[in-house]
């Protein structure tokens, strides 16, 4: 069983490193889901112009650090990241939504790999 398949031209990824060092593959943003953070989508930019989603939950293993049990949200700490899908930057509040975007950085600083 694959990593991930394109939903347009097909192309396999066999494992998670393989996917985040394939320079054919960028990092769009994040849908948060308030109900099940896990359950949010990073979504990704394919060469065959193709946009598809995976799960966080998928991605858990990249990050080690503390997972937050109070959701900042909305508060006066909160600068909105999680509101907006496109916005890449980590998030400065202590928030249970904090390692999702953690994981974020953690895909855009993977090293790409040469074209193959």
């Amino acid at each position: 069983m694959s990593f991930m398949q394109c939903t347009s031209c097909a192309k396999k990824w066999q494992n998670q490193e393989d996917f985040l060092a394939d320079p054919e593959v960028s990092l769009l943003g994040l849908q948060v889901c308030f109900e099940n953070l896990l359950e949010g989508l990073i979504m990704f930019n394919h060469s065959c112009k193709t946009t598809f989603s995976i799960e966080v939950s998928r991605f858990g293993n990249l990050y080690q650090g503390p997972v937050y049990e109070t959701r900042a949200t909305g508060t006066e700490q909160c600068p909105g990241y999680c509101l907006n899908e496109r916005e890449l930057k980590p998030c400065p509040t202590t928030c249970s939504c904090g390692f999702a975007r953690e994981i974020l950085q953690e895909i855009k600083n993977f090293p790409k790999g040469q074209r193959g």
